[in-house]
């Protein structure tokens, strides 16, 4: 069993997927791990609906911002708007591939640049007591030798960032999709065990085709962290299963679904009574029933209802539970 006394897990921040009703939702499985917003920009929060974009249930603590942006007064400003939320963490998104955020200078072209980020990083933690930590690829395009990977950590290590979140495939700015450059570019864990071996006092997370327990705990034994993120929202129950991490599994220490649900059902009467659309809520909950019978009548009910009702979603979770009654 991995010791995770020092140890973290994390579930990855996903544009339009990690909203505040996914967040609390991911939080019903599991106590113990890291929350992220998605990838919101300096400028949502500075000219946007600031308090809607930063809103967030107090049961999602620990709970982190990840900001897109390489401007120095903004991003120490949103830093400082995080802390005044209440956040317990701002991350700085370096491993963003799309060409939208390489426009604005955000995300994993920064790589090409560290002491840009790393002078980010010394003026967001001159601002804000919270942490500031820094997620990013191995490399980008043709900059894609470890060496390039150390040079970067070395450089806004030196500026006073502890934490660096490695998604172990080299970002290819030119050609790529978003979601190709999530499966094409090869995984290259043994950079990520190497950079810690080389780093040993730094914070180092590993993240990318992580995707079972067992994953976790192999990763676990060489770096300080491991983040999942679709493998997280398309089966959440594998959060659930992550509690075995840190207790030897039980039916105690794993919440079962019903119990789950039954915890939901008043988040999502009271975010109705707020104005809230339940089917923007309940499309974060198409994947309670993976693997089991009558999942697909579950997603089915809930993605085929424009005036869906919480009664609605209570008939379809009874119509599975009645055929797995220990789920």
């Amino acid at each position: 069993m991995v010791d995770m006394t020092n140890k973290r897990l994390s579930v990855a921040p996903m544009i339009d997927w990690t909203t505040t009703d996914y967040r609390y939702f991911a939080r019903l499985f599991n106590p113990h791990t890291y929350l992220y917003t998605e990838m919101i920009s300096t400028g949502a929060l500075i000219y946007g609906n600031r308090a809607r974009h930063l809103r967030f249930d107090t049961l999602e603590h620990p709970l982190v911002l990840q900001l897109g942006g390489a401007d120095i007064n903004e991003m120490t400003q949103c830093a400082e708007f995080a802390q005044q939320y209440g956040y317990d963490e701002v991350n700085i998104n370096v491993g963003c591939p799309s060409d939208r955020v390489q426009h604005n200078k955000i995300g994993a072209c920064l790589m090409a640049e560290p002491q840009t980020v790393a002078d980010l990083v010394k003026h967001m933690q001159a601002a804000v007591d919270i942490p500031v930590t820094v997620k990013h690829r191995i490399g980008i395009d043709d900059f894609d030798s470890y060496e390039f990977m150390v040079d970067f950590v070395q450089t806004v290590a030196a500026a006073g960032c502890t934490r660096f979140i490695v998604h172990a495939r080299t970002a290819w700015l030119q050609g790529l999709s978003p979601k190709q450059n999530r499966e094409i570019p090869p995984l290259r864990y043994d950079d990520v065990y190497r950079l810690k071996q080389d780093f040993p006092k730094l914070d180092i997370e590993i993240n990318g085709g992580i995707d079972t327990i067992e994953d976790i705990r192999t990763h676990l034994q060489h770096i300080d962290g491991v983040m999942i993120g679709r493998a997280f929202y398309h089966n959440p129950y594998l959060l659930a299963e992550a509690n075995s991490l840190w207790n030897e599994a039980t039916p105690e220490t794993i919440p079962k679904r019903s119990e789950i649900l039954a915890q939901l059902y008043p988040y999502l009467e009271e975010q109705l009574a707020k104005g809230e659309a339940l089917p923007t809520m309940t499309r974060h909950y198409l994947g309670l029933f993976q693997g089991l019978m009558g999942a697909r009548k579950w997603r089915q009910a809930l993605s085929g209802k424009p005036q869906l009702t919480i009664d609605d979603i209570k008939r379809a979770a009874d119509e599975v539970l009645l055929l797995n009654p220990d789920a």
